[in-house]
């Protein structure tokens, strides 16, 4: 993998992530380099069900049009199951980098540190263990992460204008190097 930078916002409702997106978009900025990480409280939204058609994912529930909305804007889409911190619904580039994380781990690869599969997609993003913590934390907690993936001049362009939809936090990510190996998941 090439070397890229990520900007992360964390936001406290689907709503201020929604509007962020939006902006990126009104903006020019390549939704394909976006991601967005949430949790799925199924039980609380009385989910009817899931399913995938073509690169549309369906979700039926109280935020069906939220996610099915960002299903048909971002590239790919999937619901993970992650140990300690529940069900995910992912959409954008990380959930390649998440099941990259998944096939490195049934190969019997370990990731040092013990990542979890969204720690270990993040990690392959060149994002640091520490700032990984965090955004687990956060998306435990109910809020939704967005990440812009790109270039030096993408990244820029990516936080100045997510600055200006208040998130909750803003880290930008350059890292040190490119990771070239699948990263594994620890058990």
């Amino acid at each position: 993998m090439t070397k890229t930078n990520a900007v992360v916002a964390i936001y406290k409702s689907h709503d201020e992530v929604e509007a962020a997106i939006e902006e990126l978009r009104q903006s020019g900025f390549d939704l394909k380099k976006l991601s967005v990480v949430g949790r799925d409280d199924h039980t609380v939204e009385h989910v009817v069900g899931y399913y995938n058609a073509g690169d549309r994912m369906k979700h039926w529930g109280k935020l069906g049009a939220f996610w099915g909305g960002l299903w048909g804007l971002l590239l790919g889409s999937a619901l993970f199951l992650i140990p300690g911190i529940g069900p995910l619904l992912v959409a954008g580039p990380l959930v390649g980098m998440i099941v990259g994380g998944l096939e490195g781990a049934m190969g019997g690869a370990v990731v040092a540190g013990g990542l979890s599969a969204l720690g270990a997609g993040l990690y392959s993003m060149g994002i640091p263990k520490d700032s990984i913590l965090e955004y687990e934390t956060a998306v435990k907690s109910g809020k939704y992460v967005l990440i812009a993936h790109g270039s030096d001049v993408e990244t820029v362009h990516a936080r100045e204008i997510i600055s200006r939809t208040n998130p909750e936090a803003l880290e930008a990510h350059q890292p040190a190097f490119a990771h070239t190996e699948t990263c594994a998941v620890g058990a």
